[in-house]
């Protein structure tokens, strides 16, 4: 049977190359409940938390300190970014719902096999084991303790409070029935204290012209950095310029990097968007229901995750269930993760385009310097001196509130995706594990990534924009690359009546290849140079 056959109720599909992974076994699509507000809590669960992980870096870190070189003429970077990465997330929210498995998994059905492709993904994960976000948390209070932006030398101070900040997030993750509903509380929590603040103070604080700055600027599309002349940068149209001088012009790669980054944590990026089917899984959306989820060490006896995926026969009633199912993974990429990825981009960059002028810090500084700027400014705005010190306070703790939950949800990622690996393609654990030991093997997963993160952390500790901006450029190689492979295994593995439309393909086609862009541009004009004398 071709993974393209339809298989009828009882017999077992044998999609390609599943001679290392079993074959799919069959069972019933459940019912989904209709999308109304009273059934809220059965729709807001993975793109509340894919939107919680990845409010991070990208918008605190590298928003503002894009805005505060280029105005917002760059945020069309932000708005590509997010709306092929809607693409990306709903294709593996349609594998997670046929079949149960995360695409991971998918990817490990296809040829040559999973030993290939445990090698190729381990490869592009490499960015998970550098933890940026915990070393930036540690810095921001490294500064308020020490009341200026931290340097090298203050390596003393940023390297225990990133193992304090390593050790708190990892905790939650013990605790509860299932680890996604632990996520969904913390991210559930952090979406509402950081956009509640940030959108408090951009409506009361922020000027009209900035707000138009920033909103414009998403629309932007073609502007990129030329020199000035000056030893500078600033913003031109190129097909403005292209239709004014005859030919394009010469794009500045001067911070290429760090426009790199911008996108590449815009959104979410890397590995961690594929992560939203291991979520449609746990929530218990489609076949998710019927397959489990991966229980917590503590109080998780009675979660189950089976070891490898259940599809639903292709009949009348099922294409009927399956539109049903299939509007709830729309409704939280279209309602939900998108519109609060964009909120999560131009708040910061609204505040830090605010309040950044008004600093005693030196505007060179970036990245965690950036957002102390940002929280500086507030404090010599002009406001009295005790709401001047709230602010301060607020603005870092809202930065705390952004990088370590994230930083959670990374120790998260790296675990379940290896798990899942390790759960679904290797023979000897699918003989003698039952379905609630899972938990087993995800927790020797984190431990040591935990343990190699200390590690890590000290090692870094004196760089931490380096590490971020090192994890951002790896992850559009990641995204870019499993683009491909998405779209592959969904026209492969998938009934045809399943299977993505010409636009929804088209969508995950541009992914790949503005992600593969930037990585390729960033190799050509910063990596290869520097190899090459």
């Amino acid at each position: 049977m071709t993974a393209s056959s339809q298989s009828p109720a009882g017999e077992h599909p044998r999609p390609a190359n599943s001679a290392a992974i079993p074959p799919w076994s069959v069972a019933e699509l459940p019912e989904p409940k209709p999308l109304r507000w009273r059934n809220w809590m059965s729709f807001i669960g993975p793109g509340i938390v894919m939107m919680g992980i990845q409010i991070g870096g990208g918008e605190w870190l590298y928003g503002p300190d894009v805005t505060a070189k280029y105005g917002g003429g760059l945020m069309w970077l932000a708005t590509a970014a997010i709306v092929f990465q809607v693409f990306y997330n709903i294709e593996c929210g349609r594998y997670a719902l046929y079949c149960g498995e995360p695409v991971f998994t998918g990817f490990m059905r296809c040829r040559p096999g999973p030993r290939f492709w445990v090698g190729f993904m381990l490869l592009l994960n490499v960015a998970a084991l550098v933890p940026g976000l915990s070393t930036h948390g540690a810095a921001m209070i490294a500064s308020l303790a020490l009341d200026r932006p931290v340097t090298t030398a203050d390596a003393w101070l940023i390297t225990p409070l990133a193992y304090a900040c390593l050790f708190a997030v990892a905790l939650p993750v013990l605790l509860g029935g299932k680890v996604y509903n632990m996520l969904q509380g913390v991210m559930m929590a952090k979406v509402v204290i950081v956009l509640g603040f940030c959108i408090a103070i951009g409506v009361t604080c922020v000027s009209a012209e900035n707000w138009w700055n920033v909103m414009s600027g998403f629309a932007k599309f073609g502007n990129v950095p030329v020199s000035d002349g000056q030893g500078g940068e600033t913003v031109a149209n190129a097909f403005a310029y292209r239709a004014e001088h005859g030919e394009w012009p010469i794009i500045s790669t001067a911070s290429l990097i760090v426009l790199g980054a911008f996108a590449g944590y815009a959104g979410g990026g890397g590995l961690s968007n594929s992560t939203y089917s291991n979520f449609v899984r746990d929530k218990g959306w489609g076949m998710g229901s019927q397959v489990g989820a991966i229980p917590s060490a503590i109080g998780g006896r009675s979660v189950w995750l089976s070891h490898v995926g259940k599809v639903f026969p292709i009949t009348a009633e099922n294409l009927r269930k399956w539109r049903g199912w299939w509007r709830y993974v729309l409704a939280d990429q279209l309602i939900v993760w998108g519109p609060g990825c964009f909120m999560g981009m131009t708040l910061p960059a609204l505040l830090s385009m605010e309040f950044a002028r008004y600093s005693t810090i030196a505007t060179a500084q970036s990245g965690p310097a950036q957002s102390m700027i940002t929280a500086d400014g507030m404090r010599h705005a002009g406001f009295s001196p005790a709401l001047s010190s709230v602010l301060l306070i607020a603005t870092v703790f809202t930065g705390l509130m952004i990088m370590l939950p994230s930083q959670m949800a990374i120790i998260d990622d790296f675990s379940r995706r290896w798990t899942d690996a390790i759960w679904s393609a290797n023979r000897r654990v699918r003989a003698s594990m039952q379905a609630h030991q899972v938990k087993y093997i995800y927790y020797a997963i984190l431990g040591s990534y935990v343990l190699w993160s200390f590690l890590c952390t000290f090692l870094f500790s004196s760089a931490p924009q380096r590490m971020t901006d090192f994890i951002a450029n790896t992850n559009n190689l990641a995204l870019g690359a499993t683009s491909f492979q998405l779209l592959w295994i969904n026209h492969r593995l998938l009934p045809v009546e399943l299977r993505p439309r010409w636009y929804q393909s088209l969508g995950v086609l541009g992914c790949g290849v503005f992600y593969l862009g930037l990585a390729a541009l960033v190799f050509v004009y910063k990596i290869l140079p520097a190899w090459i004398p």
